[in-house]
């Protein structure tokens, strides 16, 4: 099994990013987002994006060239009120749910971050059980304007 960190000194192709997308568009279920939305994410953190600095970090990891997790992290640029960390995307290949591949990809993150990590999760997902054990806390009810 191998752990990559994709990051500003280590950049994957083009053709990588678009097998992210993919993965994660095919494994986040009913917890996922619009392609469009997480090549968005991938842009942010190869700072990709014309608006103003960014950054964050990919975990990914594999065995014989196959994807066997993913997470993706933005980095916010501040700190104290607001974690410097976003944890926007994880998940694990169907075939290998409930073999610690969510935990080993968490301890690795964590293990990455400079700082603080946020992370929005569904009441219903069953990862909220791992976050918990991993020390998150629930500080706040998120509320949202939609416009």
């Amino acid at each position: 099994m191998q752990v990559i960190k994709w990051d500003e000194t280590n950049k994957p192709s083009n053709l990588k990013k678009e097998e992210i997308i993919n993965f994660l568009y095919k494994n986040l279920d009913q917890y996922g987002d619009a392609k469009e939305d997480i090549n968005r994410c991938i842009q942010y953190v190869f700072n990709e994006l014309n608006d103003h600095k960014t950054s964050g970090f990919i975990i990914e990891v594999q065995q014989d060239s196959e994807i066997m997790g993913i997470s993706i992290i933005n980095e916010t640029g501040m700190s104290g009120y607001i974690p410097e960390n976003i944890l926007v995307y994880i998940a694990t290949n169907r075939k290998y749910r409930g073999k610690g591949i969510g935990k080993l990809i968490m301890t690795k993150v964590i293990e990455e971050a400079q700082g603080n990590i946020a992370l929005h999760v569904e009441q219903d997902n069953p990862a909220k059980y791992l976050y918990e054990k991993l020390g998150f806390t629930n500080k706040y009810l998120e509320m949202r304007l939609e416009k």
